[in-house]
């Protein structure tokens, strides 16, 4: 097993300041990781606070069988099915929910989970290991054209077809199993390569979205996530590329605007349509400080709405 780095939560004090935690509030943490944010977020509620955790990731519901704390309940489900997850747990409505969308430490480092090119190992790429196809099951079966769009849309890579041309061709000489296999035909694909970056880097952050589904369940999670807050309560997202902020920040600018109408409608101003939330603040990035100390919170992106 490949020792992992351990995990070191993203604006973690931005994140839980934007909540405006209340003591005896309830709270929804959407992407429990190794627990960060939860831990933070259960030093501001009192006794009669509450707070509801999940995650798909078998590895951090493991973790989370740590916090033994009568206020917490953690459930293992993807954050697309946090209603279900709330109905469960006997919740109905919550004072705030936070999304941490990036991928952990852990599951990068972890060689065997298959996330990266930097270790040579099975190619799976699930965050969900009990359930699913995995990436090289995925690579096995599909086609030149669907290989293609996944590796153009989801990782905005230029080379895509000649990536895809690649993995069908060489699958018919053996399969493509590992890690390994897929960067080095990834690699070999494409000519060109931007400053610091492997090439490898945008083709597995476009497998790792379309096996786990990510912007799917970010999509259907988000509009859950609002009818759960009650009024006042805060909407706290964090992403990591711009294919995750850009559903962010359409759905919370949709949101926070009513719908039009036609001009002339004999309506009173209580019949109107009213907007689900209002934006909070301007977009937070991690410092310079953070930064330096963990790399992987460059990209980091927090949007932050209010239920109306």
């Amino acid at each position: 097993m490949t020792r992992s780095a351990a995990h070191v939560t993203v604006l973690l004090e931005e994140a839980v300041e934007a909540l405006a935690v209340k003591a005896e509030g309830v709270y929804l943490d959407a992407t429990f990781g190794r627990g960060g944010h939860s831990r933070r977020i259960l030093e501001r509620l009192n006794e009669k606070g509450r707070l509801l955790a999940v995650d798909r990731d078998p590895m951090a519901i493991a973790a989370g069988q740590a916090i033994n704390d009568p206020r917490f309940h953690l459930a293992h489900r993807a954050f697309g099915e946090i209603a279900e997850a709330a109905h469960d747990a006997g919740v109905a409505n919550v004072d705030g929910v936070l999304f941490d969308i990036g991928v952990s430490s852990p599951q990068i480092d972890e060689g065997e989970r298959g996330f990266s090119f930097r270790h040579d190992a099975p190619l799976d790429m699930r965050m969900d290991t009990t359930r699913g196809e995995t990436a090289a099951e995925w690579l096995a079966r599909a086609e030149t054209r669907e290989i293609t769009e996944v590796i153009r849309n989801y990782g905005e890579e230029r080379f895509a077809f000649q990536i895809a041309k690649k993995v069908v061709a060489a699958r018919l000489e053996q399969p493509i199993v590992t890690t390994g296999q897929f960067a080095a035909l990834v690699r070999e694909a494409v000519r060109t390569r931007e400053p610091g970056q492997d090439a490898a880097t945008r083709s597995f952050q476009a497998l790792r979205i379309h096996i786990n589904q990510e912007l799917g369940q970010l999509e259907i999670a988000l509009p859950q996530a609002v009818e759960l807050l009650r009024p006042g309560g805060r909407l706290v997202v964090i992403a990591f590329h711009s294919l995750e902020d850009r559903i962010v920040k359409n759905f919370m600018r949709e949101q926070s605007t009513a719908d039009a109408l036609p001009k002339n409608l004999p309506l009173r101003a209580d019949q109107l349509p009213k907007p689900k939330l209002r934006l909070v603040g301007r977009v937070v990035r991690a410092s310079a400080a953070e930064v330096a100390a963990n790399p992987r919170a460059r990209s980091a992106v927090m949007r932050v709405a209010e239920k109306l």
